[in-house]
């Protein structure tokens, strides 16, 4: 579950879809959102590790940066993460048990496939955008972490429909990757801390979810990885000839 989660994470094809096809042939006891956020977690030491200068930069210029405060591009970066997941928060708290019911039925997580891989697909006809990720407009921002949101639906890629937000934005092929896995980290860090406490942390069930998180982040490192050279090459919209068949194998199960 935890290499599942790891590639599927940072691939534009929905971890948490993928989780709950996974999650019924491979039944999870307790409390299966719960540890499907517990998967999240492990793959947020890639995404710390890989954008770790654009972090520390966000420190920096909140402390100690030269210029006006609100021109430093650190600061603007973190101004537009705090818009974009306004809007996630909002939805993920107002439609929070429909989210978790969802994870319950595969039939709709076939439905969100195809959407994505729409939505994937269509990225192709988007001439290569001229933005750095620190210049979005905020409004552009809203927009993100509004798909952002939405992608709490499993079979809506995260990392998808935030890509391709930013790409119909104007925003530069990297810097829509860059942009949308730093909207990861508060993204689940919030979710988790939500759903922290209906994990099993106690006896046999401890070692498991270490095992899940450690393959998580490892198997997470490779795809992100992977990814960002997708986008670079213009090849984000190839995904969609996976995930169409998918969606229907998903609505059969």
């Amino acid at each position: 579950m935890g290499i599942v989660q790891g590639f599927t994470e940072f691939l534009p094809v929905s971890s948490s879809g993928h989780l709950v096809l996974f999650q019924s042939w491979l039944p999870v006891s307790g409390d299966p959102v719960a540890f499907d956020l517990a998967l999240h977690l492990g793959t947020l030491v890639p995404v710390l590790w890989v954008y770790r200068a654009d972090l520390r930069g966000i420190v920096v210029d909140t402390t100690r940066g030269d210029g006006a405060f609100f021109q430093r591009s650190g600061v603007r970066l973190l101004m537009l993460m705090i818009a974009a997941t306004i809007p996630t928060a909002v939805i993920g708290l107002g439609f929070k048990d429909v989210f978790e019911q969802l994870f319950h039925t595969p039939s709709v997580v076939g439905i969100a496939f195809a959407v994505t891989g729409t939505v994937l697909w269509l990225t192709k006809r988007i001439a290569p955008g001229d933005t750095p990720a620190h210049g979005l407009a905020v409004k552009h921002a809203v927009w993100v972490g509004l798909a952002q949101g939405l992608a709490i639906t499993p079979g809506i890629s995260r990392s998808g429909s935030t890509i391709a937000a930013g790409l119909f934005l104007g925003l530069e092929r990297e810097a829509a990757a860059r942009f949308s896995f730093l909207l990861s980290i508060p993204a689940i860090c919030g979710a988790f801390v939500l759903k922290a406490g209906d994990l099993n942390l106690e006896g046999s069930a401890l070692g498991p979810i270490l095992i899940g998180v450690t393959m998580s982040a490892v198997s997470g490192y490779i795809a992100l990885r992977l990814l960002i050279r997708l986008v670079r090459a213009g090849d984000f919209s190839k995904f969609a000839y996976y995930l169409w068949p998918l969606a229907i194998f998903a609505w059969f199960q």
